[in-house]
């Protein structure tokens, strides 16, 4: 009996191993908020099973995973700066856009709130911390949330800040820029994925509340991008696979069943 436990189970192991050898490897040049809430470990197991690819990512800003991709490093680009892609598009870098998801952004602050910002839309709230010259902690990094913050600063008719002695640039990623705001008392600019998951770490020890949420203008969409034929070494064909199960029923329904703590970070929305 033993011993046909013994050979079942290396059966089994075998054959496990024989299907992570078979499966083919994928590099995603995405976003730091897909990476960081940890949406894309939750998705590995599920793509693998349904499309044989294992799935494997470069984490950074959206600047710099585009760049990525013109330098045709990545496969496939899962990114959130629409303008920027679609200048990305124009310029013949990739051949096509697809949405897929969505979340917000939110504005989030020292719940004492000295600029008095809370219940504020949002290009008020920003006039409101740049007239009390309270810190604000910014990206700082090209990604898709800076580039955000960058265009509402624009929308609220005020300059973007660049040595305002309260104008905190970080250039790091979403979880650095919050515990940075959480040290100096200072406002920031999060996807709401990311604070979802850095406020269930945090359970409320860093002082930070979401004080400016709910504009139109704060909406945060993601979209895949393949790229041009002039990436000759990367695997377009197992892009093309990838992208098709982020826009399928199945990565739809596994994108809207990852929550934290019951709350769901990202919205599917491929068949809007």
């Amino acid at each position: 009996m033993r011993k046909l436990s013994i050979i079942l189970a290396l059966a089994l192991t075998l054959a496990f191993g024989g299907a992570a050898l078979a499966a083919e490897t994928i590099l995603v040049g995405t976003t730091t908020s897909t990476a960081d809430t940890g949406l894309l470990d939750a998705l590995v197991p599920k793509i693998l099973k349904d499309t044989g690819l294992e799935m494997r990512w470069v984490a950074v800003g959206t600047g710099k995973a585009l760049e990525h991709g013109k330098n045709c490093d990545v496969d496939i680009l899962m990114v959130h700066a629409p303008g920027a892609e679609k200048k990305f598009i124009e310029e013949g870098h990739g051949i096509s856009r697809k949405e897929f998801m969505f979340n917000d952004f939110v504005l989030v602050g020292p719940a004492k709130d000295p600029a008095k910002i809370k219940g504020k839309g949002v290009a008020d709230s920003l006039k409101a911390i740049a007239g009390a010259k309270a810190p604000f902690a910014s990206r700082g990094d090209d990604s898709g949330t800076h580039k955000m913050e960058q265009g509402l600063w624009k929308t609220a008719d005020m300059p973007v800040p660049n040595k305002e002695s309260w104008y905190i640039g970080v250039g790091q990623g979403m979880l650095t820029t919050l515990r940075i705001a959480a040290e100096r008392g200072a406002y920031t600019l999060t996807d709401r994925g990311t604070w979802i998951a850095y406020e269930a770490k945090d359970h409320g020890k860093s002082g930070l509340v979401i004080l400016s949420e709910g504009d139109k203008v704060l909406r945060n969409q993601y979209s895949t991008i393949l790229l041009a034929a002039k990436c000759t070494k990367i695997k377009h064909e197992a892009a093309r696979k990838l992208e098709a199960w982020f826009l399928s029923p199945a990565g739809q329904k596994a994108i809207a069943d990852f929550k934290l703590e019951g709350k769901q970070l990202f919205t599917p929305n491929a068949a809007k």
